[in-house]
């Protein structure tokens, strides 16, 4: 999918997480749709060697905390010195839990510490990414501009391998991407949320319990489809939300599933 042309400067798109998982994965895709990617990520050291590796020219990595204010700003603020202002951000910088064992943690075994941190990247990381790009449009129209979000569905479901806090962080991401996009849309900045299933990933082998070999995922019976998901099937769904053709797209979820859940 083309998005950029010989007579329009080219788009840059902040991909926070960008340095692996699903980010990296989006991050690829986008890179071959021929914009410039800026990959943010707390690794430094992979954040620029993901930006080196990828398609074309002109892209780059830096370090950003998504849950520190200064650290959000100061990553938008980079790629609009090095490359220009960001019209497409993909927010990818997630956590499933502080907890250094696998698996889910029950309600009660969830300490405060353990919820303000999964809160503080996924929920309070999305805002303070959102709100300095509608900050820094300064009220004025963004050619093309696209915020995508991630939300999961655990947070639509109600946790499954998942525990309270990250279920409850991505039900927040849900909720603040309809509100964005009823405001970002004067400015011409669609906002959407995709929600993905199990997706082979070290995240979702997070979920696996201790003892169980290998398994990547309890759950596949669950899914229509018998299997669970590729990271470039979630980058071709963000490809076809941060396009030209995805203009009248906007406070949308696109789930990405594999039939788990059907509305």
């Amino acid at each position: 999918m083309t998005t950029t042309t010989s007579n329009s400067p080219r788009r840059v798109a902040l991909v926070t997480g960008g340095a692996s998982g699903l980010g990296l994965a989006t991050a690829r895709r986008l890179a071959a749709d021929g914009l410039t990617l800026v990959l943010a990520d707390l690794n430094l050291a992979r954040a620029q060697s993901a930006a080196a590796e990828l398609p074309g020219a002109g892209h780059f990595g830096l370090r950003c905390d998504v849950g520190d204010e200064a650290s959000v700003r100061e990553a938008f603020a980079s790629a609009a010195d090095r490359a220009g202002e960001v019209s497409v951000l993909a927010c990818f910088a997630g956590i499933l839990s502080t907890a250094p064992q696998p698996g889910r943690l029950a309600t009660i075994d969830i300490s405060l510490d353990e919820w303000d941190r999964v809160m503080q990247v996924n929920a309070r990381g999305s805002f303070l990414c959102i709100r300095e790009m509608l900050r820094r449009a300064g009220g004025r129209p963004v050619p093309h501009g696209r915020i995508v979000t991630v939300a999961s569905l655990a947070g639509q479901m109600g946790g499954m391998q998942s525990g309270a806090a990250y279920s409850a962080s991505k039900g927040a991401v849900l909720a603040l991407s309809k509100v964005a996009a009823r405001e970002a849309a004067s400015l011409g900045i669609t906002v959407n949320t995709v929600a993905p299933g199990p997706i082979d990933t070290p995240m979702l082998q997070l979920t696996v319990p201790p003892g169980n070999g290998d398994q990547k995922y309890m759950g596949t019976a669950a899914v229509p489809l018998g299997r669970i998901g590729l990271p470039e099937e979630i980058a071709a769904a963000v490809g076809y939300l941060v396009s030209p053709d995805a203009a009248f797209v906007t406070g949308a979820t696109i789930d990405v599933n594999g039939g788990m859940l059907m509305r």
